[in-house]
């Protein structure tokens, strides 16, 4: 039943061979991976003036060369992220290019970063696409976390069922809000220039704004740059694109840079122009959209697509992620179970790490999509100066062909990302102070990781230096319960492996019991000798391993090993299992950690 629940959800088991077929086109590509970037321009620009407010909305003019500065950074980063495309064409993004140009810790702060920041991009995605379906039904509200849940394994599903397939269904959602923002931005601008909306909605550029400092705009400058989040998903995702791979991806990466910058600025200068000033329960978009058309079928249309923008965002995270958790679990720093494909060819264990934890951010944090950007936003802007100085790196190392030009553009992506990223520690210690915590305890525990492997990894090898002795022997112990067919199965098992060196076990918690069995076995087993164990606290573990750990320690002595065999009957239904003793799994479990106790399980099928 689960396996057909399972080709419901996801879909049938793909060929390895079809791995070529899965591969995105620059269409496909430019709406999955370019999502979280464009759906930041639904939040991007309300964060602006929702520091600027904090003065008065007579700051809000301020926006307009805040916005410029934006763009300026934008620019620079998506110059340097199309140099790393080309540098580094297999992907891996911010993490490969600090961990070769700048050491591995960096490598690793880099990639920490990022893994904690792409969960955040769905959980920052999916909480803004349920605040905007709020927005259009407020009688929503209080379902707002679990609303977003349902989204969450919504798009992890989808995402299980390969990246070509998802892709060609989340790329109308996502080029129907680019064409609707850009009819809103026409409509606006052109109610705009025909005089429509009265000029003293808004304060006048150069407007003296009492109370102004530069702290309060650089705090205005940093929240705005939220909207520049996902800019270095394509670096890390070029493995998914059809060949020839970075080309493809560096068509895409302007592309995405293109339309980011108009969208960005044009909600910027209408928010601008309309006067429109944050509300807690109703998003900026939503106030220009009614402003633009009214609460009409368009207003409803551009609501619509903004939440599935914000919601299908979630999908940029679930593009790179499991690349990201593939370059490091391929270099040992998280386990290797992120290396291995599902069913339909995807890296599911990725997938399905990133939609758990997303959940749960979810429900810490109770959906507030404010409480989230600015972690979410410093998140990126680490990895972002690190990969710009790595590249610096490897170009004064390298020094190829143009490299003076190549320099420079790094050189300004690292600078202004840096200022960034300092500007958010500063201006909003008290919302992103866990990045300190956090971070170090990460690439502790990647370095653990890798520790661990590097460990079991020399140990396995065969040109370790630790000898291996011999197997001189073989002693079986089989614990018994009863003289049953089970019991039976298991004793000519064992007699098959070797023939006189099995011993059956018995624990009893009676002493009549005790020697009732003992008598029994001799008539129906007199050529295996029975051990009978007595038990005064009614345990079958304690008197047990101690009597296996008895036998190990004069077995050591001699190379002999012993085997533990355990019966076990396997019943026709598996809801049968919770119907009966589970000891022998308890008991397995226990023995699995004896250094020199090999445990061997004999099932013993049952028919009805």
């Amino acid at each position: 039943m689960l396996t057909a629940v399972k080709r419901f959800l996801i879909g049938r088991p793909l060929k390895s061979n079809e791995l070529g077929d899965q591969k995105l086109n620059k269409l496909k590509a430019l709406a999955i991976l370019s999502s979280d970037a464009l759906s930041s321009v639904a939040y991007g620009p309300e964060q602006i003036l929702l520091v600027l407010i904090t003065i008065s909305a007579v700051a809000f003019w301020y926006s307009l060369p805040i916005a410029v500065g934006v763009l300026f950074l934008l620019t620079a980063l998506i110059l340097s992220y199309r140099q790393i495309i080309y540098a580094y064409p297999h992907g891996g993004g911010a993490y490969v290019v600090s961990k070769e140009n700048l050491g591995r810790n960096p490598g690793l702060i880099a990639g920490g970063s990022l893994l904690v920041d792409y969960i955040l991009t769905v959980a920052v995605s999916v909480s803004a696409g349920t605040d905007a379906i709020t927005s259009a039904f407020p009688g929503l509200h209080p379902y707002t976390v679990p609303i977003a849940v349902v989204l969450v394994i919504f798009i992890t599903i989808l995402n299980l069922r390969g990246i070509t397939e998802s892709a060609s269904i989340l790329a109308y959602p996502v080029y129907l809000f680019v064409l609707a923002l850009f009819i809103m931005l026409g409509v606006g601008l052109f109610h705009i220039t025909s005089g429509d909306v009265p000029s003293n909605l808004h304060p006048h550029f150069g407007t003296p704004v009492a109370g102004i400092s530069l702290f309060l705009l650089l705090r205005a400058f940093a929240s705005g740059c939220s909207a520049l989040t996902g800019v270095e998903a394509i670096s890390n995702a070029i493995p998914n694109f059809k060949d020839p791979a970075p080309k493809n991806a560096a068509k895409t990466l302007m592309a995405m840079g293109s339309l980011l910058a108009v969208l960005f600025t044009g909600i910027v200068f209408l928010a601008y122009y309309y006067g429109i000033t944050p509300k807690t329960e109703e998003t900026v978009v939503s106030q220009i959209a009614e402003a633009t058309f009214g609460r009409n079928i368009f207003y409803y249309f551009i609501q619509g697509t903004t939440a599935l923008i914000l919601i299908l965002a979630a999908n940029t995270g679930y593009s790179a992620f499991p690349l990201l958790a593939f370059n490091l679990a391929k270099d040992k720093f998280i386990p290797r179970m992120f290396t291995m494909r599902g069913d339909r060819l995807g890296y599911s264990n990725g997938i399905i790490t990133l939609g758990a934890t997303s959940i749960l951010l979810i429900i810490i944090f109770n959906g507030q999509t404010e409480q989230l950007i600015p972690l979410y936003a410093v998140g990126v802007f680490i990895p972002f100066t690190l990969s710009q100085t790595g590249m610096l790196v490897k170009w004064v190392r390298e020094k190829p062909k143009g490299w003076m030009g190549k320099l420079i553009t790094n050189l300004i992506g690292a600078l202004i990302s840096f200022t960034v990223m300092m500007i958010f520690f500063i201006t909003k210690f008290g919302q992103v102070w866990a990045v300190l915590i956090f971070l170090p305890l990460i690439v502790l525990m990647f370095q653990s990781i890798k520790k661990h492997y590097d460990a079991v990894g020399e140990q396995l090898s065969l040109k370790s230096c630790e000898p291996i002795l011999p197997i001189e022997g073989n002693i079986i112990i089989v614990p018994v319960a009863g003289m049953t067919h089970v019991v039976e199965n298991s004793i000519n098992y064992a007699k098959s492996l070797t023939a006189d060196q099995v011993i059956a076990v018995y624990v009893a918690f009676e002493r009549e019991d005790e020697k009732s069995f003992e008598e029994k076995w001799k008539k129906w087993q007199p050529d295996v000798r029975l051990v009978t164990l007595h038990s005064y606290y009614r345990s079958v573990i304690q008197p047990l391993t101690k009597f296996i750990d008895t036998v190990e320690h004069k077995a050591s002595e001699s190379n002999y090993r012993v085997t533990v065999l355990i019966p076990q009957f396997i019943p026709k239904k598996s809801w049968h299992n919770i119907l009966h003793n589970q000891s022998s799994l308890l008991i397995r479990a226990y023995l699995l950690y004896k250094r020199n106790v090999v445990v061997t399980t004999v099932p013993f099928h049952l028919k009805k």
